[in-house]
């Protein structure tokens, strides 16, 4: 095994003791498949009651692109398309998925990573009044995730005047929640599963970055937000046989309150790590109070710290300088904090 400390990503170790124990004892355990066993339906009643959505139904799939991709299918019409940030996961990092599935993304500039609900509205009621506007793509849903890309959170004021847009001009809304652990676990954070439950159509509580060995778990707040969400999940090739082995996983997530805590140890690395690097001098591309912290570097800094750190990278600066992204988890170590820290 190589010596380097792996920095790159939140999903690079397996999984939380807690989900592979109740994995463990429940092993030999003969379930129906495809979701409809009880370990499933107990998982879905933890989900339903941590959202204070007791109508919820809710679907376990097996990643996040997968959980985007069906999602939005399955909420917009085939005129239909999604609003997003510009620096969105489904507008930059999925290779077309959305569009693959026939839904134009309909990209807004980001603000720190997030939408602006007054430019979200502003873009819906351009198409209402554009006389041309059978020739031009409908909006149908806002995808938004939290934390964004750029590790940043989305406030409940914004959340709720989002949510308030979107209801008064028919559209959904879709919040991705892959890193969502990291926001519930992060001070700075207001918004709840409760407030997710409350405020949006459809959003997906992050398992595979988030203690899980894979998956995610769809929730659609109000029942029949999408009819038929089993079989269009069928369809896609999505529906896995063996749907216990998610939902042992998210059981054991949403007991005793895990989920709500299992992200607190990548925030407090993430702070040690964003601290050191201020300190000594290390500019930040983005202002980022979550998991995610994205050093800018210069070509011998980036060659020195890359000789030992696996990170992520970003993007390239004008003026050479390059932008990596530093990502802690739940089971970041701190010896491996103050070995990052030694070396900058």
């Amino acid at each position: 095994m190589s010596e380097k400390l792996y920095f790159a990503s939140d999903y690079m170790q397996g999984a939380h003791p807690a989900v592979l124990q109740r994995l463990l004892e429940n092993n030999l355990l003969p379930s129906a498949g495809y979701g409809t066993d009880g370990f499933s339906e107990a998982a879905r009643e933890k989900i339903r009651l941590a959202c204070a959505a007791p109508e919820a139904e809710v679907f376990f799939l097996v990643g996040g692109t997968q959980a985007n991709a069906l999602v939005l299918t399955a909420l917009l019409k085939p005129w239909q398309g999604v609003i997003a940030a510009d620096s969105g996961h489904i507008s930059v990092h999925e290779a077309g998925a959305i569009e693959c599935g026939g839904h134009k993304v309909i990209a807004l500039p980001q603000h720190s990573g997030k939408l602006c609900p007054a430019e979200v509205e502003a873009c819906i009621l351009a198409w209402q009044r554009d006389a041309n506007r059978e020739h031009i793509v409908m909006p149908g849903a806002v995808y938004i995730s939290h934390p964004t890309e750029f590790g940043t959170l989305y406030s409940l004021s914004e959340l709720e005047s989002l949510s308030r847009i979107c209801r008064a001009n028919g559209l959904s809304l879709f919040l991705d929640g892959a890193r969502l652990a990291y926001a519930l676990a992060c001070p700075e954070n207001e918004l709840s599963l409760p407030d997710l439950g409350r405020l949006c159509d459809a959003f997906y509580i992050g398992g595979t970055k988030c203690g899980c060995l894979f998956g995610e778990a769809v929730v659609f707040p109000r029942r029949g937000t999408v009819l038929h969400f089993f079989t269009i999940i069928k369809q896609r090739g999505a529906l896995l046989a063996k749907g216990f082995v998610a939902a042992h996983q998210f059981d054991a997530l949403f007991t005793d309150g895990l989920y709500g805590r299992i992200g607190e140890t990548a925030i407090r690395a993430a702070a040690r790590i964003r601290e050191a690097l201020t300190e000594k001098g290390y500019p930040l591309a983005f202002d980022s109070p979550t998991n995610q912290i994205f050093p800018i570097l210069d070509a011998g800094q980036l060659a020195r710290l890359s000789a030992s750190v696996e990170m992520g990278f970003w993007e390239n600066l004008p003026d050479g300088r390059t932008v990596m992204r530093l990502a802690t988890s739940w089971a970041t170590a701190d010896a491996d904090v103050d070995a990052l820290i030694a070396l900058l």
